[in-house]
């Protein structure tokens, strides 16, 4: 049976780190979807006594056999446990068999994580050893909420069946909340943890008091508060931390970190094979025996590494590790997963995104006025810059440069972009704006663009695509999921390959009409979610953007003709011709 292949979606205006996401699951006031039920796999099973070797060799792809080991959970609270993580990563290291694991961030909104869940009995079906689901402080992770990292883990352990890992940090948290929130986990069923120091929230990193600095102090707190029930997992760098005083020093804190009780390492995403084995080699010369897991990050939007090369997968058997997974637009082998904006915007404080973003919006115009804002970078009217959308977390690429004139003029008309790329005609992969990938190379690409807008202006669009019928594939979709498209049923559209020597294509980027359904869900969901909840109920500004949520369209155009000047900049033009027309002339021209 041929294997899908793997599909990716466009980022957000070439906007960098897009990944894949997930979340973790929790408490009873969770809502299950009514596709997800108790997979039978999921029985006791005894206690194994293996103990991890040193060893780490595997490999990257999923068998029947993992499919099999991995779906192994422990359904509500019950006490008893099947085969340890640990157990199940000695056991298959030493038949040599292949296997791999997934990463997710948790969504964003209670939408996205019913997308999410909805789909882990096909990520299971993928053959995953184990799923792990990160920790974002800024994200309320271990709380009851849909979105948390707790709920989420939670949900696939006891309800898809999933063996899960979860990601906890000791940053802003007290030894006192560190240990609820393991007991929590306990409760629920999750038996991994995975012990990180975590990311400061602000520009440096701030000691609480009371708590914990350093992950080795996470990991002997675990131990001693828990003993062996958990099996613990701990980063590894293998360029070494980017604070640490060198790469000895970094090697001498893992190894710190494994004596005080880790069962294996998972790395930090690197981008050549040699860089991991060296790193391996490393860590062996100083004693470290315990597996270590790759971290690799999929590419979906080249772009955003510019001229750095994309992850080669290790060779000789070894297992890979996909970081950074989330649920929009990207397709592993037998997973449905994909594309959704970087976390976490609500980093950001209430206070500042109003500046942004208007304290009293007066009009659609208004909104209007925000996404130009952010694609200039020039301050608001008060004064402040917009340095992200609902959208988009993160700086814009260098390629958007390349379209910041266009973008700017359809924004301003409610042409609301998200997403964007221009189209390139072998230009070498070493090119400083829109190179990609191994050098000797030579990348192309689809003009794209994905924005919200009036229905009346996706009537007059639909009316001006006709023109292009055979040129421009088009998905229109509301709210609804009332959906217009021109696009072979179910085939997804290639918009960025490379061509490098001695490979076969790569085309890290498609548009895949199922998947866009799905990313609607969340698209939408972030105007309530992100932006409409810093106004009032009722008020003028809240009912603006419930009035977009409500009435717009999310739009995405791809022109194939990409050895052809982009067409999409005139098919705009057309479109907001043909409504500046009077009345009886749009109905002559509808007639034609």
């Amino acid at each position: 049976m041929d294997r899908p292949k793997t599909k990716v979606f466009p980022v957000g205006h070439c906007c960098p780190s897009l990944g894949m996401r997930a979340s973790e699951a929790g408490s009873g006031r969770f809502s299950v979807p009514p596709s997800i039920s108790r997979n039978s796999a999921m029985v006791n099973e005894p206690r194994g006594n293996g103990s991890p070797g040193p060893r780490w060799e595997g490999s990257s792809s999923g068998s029947e056999s993992s499919k099999d080991s991995s779906r192994c959970s422990t359904p509500g609270l019950d006490p008893e446990r099947c085969e340890r993580l640990r157990e199940k990563m000695k056991r298959r290291m030493d038949s040599g068999d292949k296997w791999f694991s997934l990463e997710f961030f948790p969504p964003r909104t209670a939408q996205g994580a019913v997308n999410l869940i909805s789909r882990f009995d096909r990520m299971g079906a993928g053959g995953p050893l184990f799923v792990d689901v990160t920790w974002h402080p800024a994200g309320d992770p271990g709380s009851d909420k849909e979105t948390s990292s707790m709920v989420i883990a939670s949900t696939a352990v006891n309800y898809c069946g999933l063996e899960t890992i979860l990601h906890m940090t000791c940053c802003h948290q007290s030894r006192e909340e560190i240990t609820g929130h393991l007991n929590k986990a306990k409760q629920l069923g999750l038996k991994n943890i995975l012990a990180l120091r975590g990311d400061p929230i602000g520009d440096q990193w701030e000691e609480e008091e009371g708590g914990f600095n350093y992950a080795t102090d996470l990991v002997k707190h675990i131990r001693n508060e828990f003993g062996d029930y958990f099996d613990v997992c701990v980063a590894g760098y293998p360029k070494g931390h980017p604070e640490g005083e060198s790469f000895e020093a970094d090697l001498k804190h893992l190894k710190e970190k494994v004596a005080a009780g880790a069962d294996f390492i998972i790395t930090q995403l690197f981008f050549e094979a040699e860089t991991f084995f060296r790193f391996v080699k490393a860590c062996s010369e100083i004693g470290i025996t315990c597996p270590i897991l790759p971290g690799i990050f999929p590419i979906q939007a080249s772009p955003a590494l510019g001229p750095q090369c994309p992850p080669q997968a290790p060779g000789g058997g070894c297992p890979a590790h996909l970081l950074g997974l989330e649920t929009k637009e990207l397709h592993l082998p037998y997973a449905g997963v994909g594309r959704v904006p970087q976390w976490p915007l609500s980093k950001s404080p209430k206070e500042e995104l109003l500046k942004m973003w208007g304290e009293e919006l007066t009009s659609e115009e208004s909104v209007f006025q925000v996404f130009a804002h952010y694609l200039s970078g020039e301050p608001n009217q008060n004064g402040y810059k917009v340095t992200c959308l609902p959208w988009n977390d993160e700086p814009l690429a260098a390629e958007t440069s390349l379209m910041k004139e266009e973008l700017l003029r359809v924004n301003r008309r409610g042409i609301l972009t998200i997403n964007s790329q221009p189209n390139i005609n072998g230009k070498p992969s070493s090119d400083p704006i829109v190179g990609w990938g191994p050098s000797g190379g030579y990348v192309f690409q689809k003009a794209y663009l994905e924005f919200f807008t009036s229905r009346e202006t996706v009537e007059a669009l639909l009316q001006v695509l006709k023109k292009y019928e055979l040129r421009v594939n088009y998905h229109i979709v509301d709210v609804k999921g009332e959906n217009i498209t021109n696009a072979p049923e179910l085939q997804p559209n290639a918009v960025t390959w490379g061509i490098f020597p001695g490979r076969e294509i790569i085309q890290p980027t498609v548009v895949d009409p199922v998947s866009f359904m799905f990313w609607k869900d969340e698209a939408f969901a972030l105007w309530i979610e992100q932006w409409g909840k810093l106004y009032e109920e009722e008020s003028p500004s809240r009912m603006i953007i419930q009035y977009i949520h409500d009435n717009y369209f999310l739009v995405n155009l791809v022109d194939n003709e990409f050895p052809l000047d982009n067409c999409l900049w005139q098919v705009v033009e057309d479109t907001f011709e043909l409504l500046s027309r009077p009345p009886q002339d749009k109905r002559e021209t509808e007639a034609l």
